[in-house]
């Protein structure tokens, strides 16, 4: 209860007020907010780059920019797409709804989970201040490739590290709450293997986090003492390696990639039962893909290297590896599709985006076995064949998978339900646009046209045209989910406690909108009959 003093202060000073409740809170659904703001913030920055680009590549010759100032737009589109739109947003939906998802109070840790939010701002305000530094931002491609990147970068390279390293940070706090809360705080009756799918995906994403993040870390510090304090790691004049700057970064950007696509999976596991009226199939099944996803990540790294000059074994076992990895992704697909069949589908604006992520992210995942073979993978790259290949993957992937899970939980969280007629009209458009988008990648990459070039031949200045018209329109259609969420934010219909007939889990017994406070009481947890499938419901 607030004190006569503290209600004092709010009347005569509401703005100290509101800015010490937001950066001092440690309610997990305040925070939730938080990393879910941040997210959109830096998803629409990393947006205004990618237009940048595309307008730079609707025509061939340089209409707008100079080489390097585009290799510095690459740079900070992949970098701030990467780590501070998709990241940010799936820690968000996890602060909001692990929680309430298990029947816990709050984070196990709420003091850290304010900490790990915190960093944030300050990492990125490191990044995008570095274009206003003297020699611009880092241009060399968010891979960051050495010698590129350790010889070559611009003084703002140092910021670079330094907002990589508080990035990691956060990072690694959020993931041991999350861990932490995950055992420790679930309702009595929950089992691990009775937990929601959302709840499993990024447990499993948290012990991925907590193991690569210090290899990004050890890798950035390495560069900077390249840089500053006369090593030689990655210089081959100093007796360095500069391919071993690769090893290391892609044993940590390929769980990076599951990283990012994990919580998707998750979310499209809560989503596809509910609106095809059915219990989601083979439950098990779909934790242990989970598990085996993340271990294989850790064992496929070498394919983005089959052009290295990579030993023959090499080249076959990491070309077995990734192949391999396909299989369980594969059990998952089968398992949503199978979920699907025979039921009673409705398909509201949540159900489409889960199925646009079903169909999109296996096309890219078709490309990505595509990739795997050595001998094709000699053709495809560097060439635009990749950025189709990953944009298939990040977009329909981790974006749907984040927008779906928006208009699947925004009803419980504002209390309001969105405009389904916006909503699908935001579905449809953003579907037609990437696709436009991204498609026409594959076949510019296929005829050769490397990435990272700003200008190009004539022969593929239509691919060209296609993909920056598709662009401007997935930029747009962003812009209507801006309004379609403060539009429900402000108001609309009232959302019932369940929201959703035929959702399932703790989360739809709590009131909408959500109480700051919930679960203070454990709520009793039932395990379901073993013929309704895996799974458990609140009594």
């Amino acid at each position: 209860m607030s004190t006569h003093a503290e209600i004092e202060t709010t009347r005569r000073h509401p703005l100290l007020a509101f800015l010490a409740r937001w950066l001092l809170t440690t309610n997990h659904k305040e925070i939730g907010t938080l990393y879910l703001w941040l997210s959109f913030t830096l998803f629409f920055i990393a947006g205004a780059l990618a237009m940048l680009i595309r307008l730079e590549l609707f025509q061939p010759g340089i209409q707008f920019t100079e080489p390097n100032f585009y290799n510095q737009l690459v740079t900070l589109h992949g970098l701030v797409m990467v780590f501070g739109a998709v990241m940010p947003a799936f820690v968000g939906l996890a602060n909001w709804m692990i929680p309430l998802m298990i029947g816990a109070p709050d984070m196990a840790l709420p003091r850290l989970n304010n900490f790990s939010f915190w960093i944030l701002p300050f990492a990125f305000a490191l990044l995008l201040s570095s274009p206003f530094i003297e020699g611009g931002a880092p241009n060399f491609g968010w891979t960051f490739y050495a010698p590129l990147s350790t010889t070559y970068g611009p003084p703002s390279t140092d910021f670079f590290i330094f907002g990589v390293h508080l990035m990691g940070i956060s990072s690694v706090l959020g993931s041991i709450n999350i861990i932490v809360t995950v055992f420790n705080l679930r309702a009595p009756g929950m089992t691990l293997m009775k937990m929601p799918l959302f709840v499993w995906t990024w447990l499993i994403t948290a012990f991925l986090l907590i193991m690569v993040m210090p290899v990004l870390a050890g890798l950035v510090t390495m560069m900077l003492t390249d840089r500053h304090f006369g090593t030689s790691f990655f210089s081959a004049s100093g007796g360095g390696d500069p391919v071993l700057f690769q090893h290391i970064f892609w044993f940590f950007g390929h769980p990076e990639v599951y990283i990012m696509i994990l919580p998707s999976f998750g979310i499209a596991s809560e989503i596809i039962p509910t609106f095809a009226r059915k219990k989601l199939f083979g439950y098990h099944s779909m934790v242990y893909a989970t598990a085996s996803i993340a271990f294989l990540s850790f064992i496929v790294w070498g394919h983005h290297m089959f052009t290295t000059g990579m030993p023959l074994f090499g080249e076959l076992f990491f070309m077995y590896a990734t192949m391999l990895i396909a299989v369980p992704t594969g059990v998952k697909v089968f398992n949503w599709v199978a979920t699907m069949w025979r039921g009673s589908i409705t398909l509201e604006t949540p159900m489409l985006f889960a199925v646009g992520f079903v169909v999109l992210f296996s096309i890219g995942g078709f490309s990505g076995l595509m990739l795997a073979l050595v001998p094709a993978d000699f053709q495809y790259h560097d060439t635009f064949f990749v950025v189709a290949h990953f944009h298939y993957v990040l977009y329909p992937g981790a974006i749907f998978g984040t927008m779906a899970a928006v208009y699947y939980w925004l009803p419980k969280w504002t209390g309001h339900m969105y405009d389904e007629r916006l909503g699908k009209l935001h579905f449809w458009s953003a579907l037609i646009a990437v696709n436009l988008t991204f498609f026409p990648m594959h076949f510019s990459g296929l005829a050769g046209m490397p990435r990272r070039i700003v200008d190009y031949s004539l022969q593929f200045a239509d691919f060209n045209m296609v993909s920056s018209i598709g662009a401007g329109m997935l930029g747009l259609t962003q812009v209507l989910f801006l309004y379609i969420v403060i539009k429900t934010i402000r108001g609309g219909e009232k959302a019932s406690d369940q929201v959703w007939e035929g959702a399932e889990g703790l989360e739809w017994t709590v009131p909408s909108p959500a109480p700051l406070h919930t679960f203070e009481t454990p709520p009793l947890f039932q395990q379901r009959d073993q013929a309704d499938n895996e799974g458990g419901v609140p009594i």
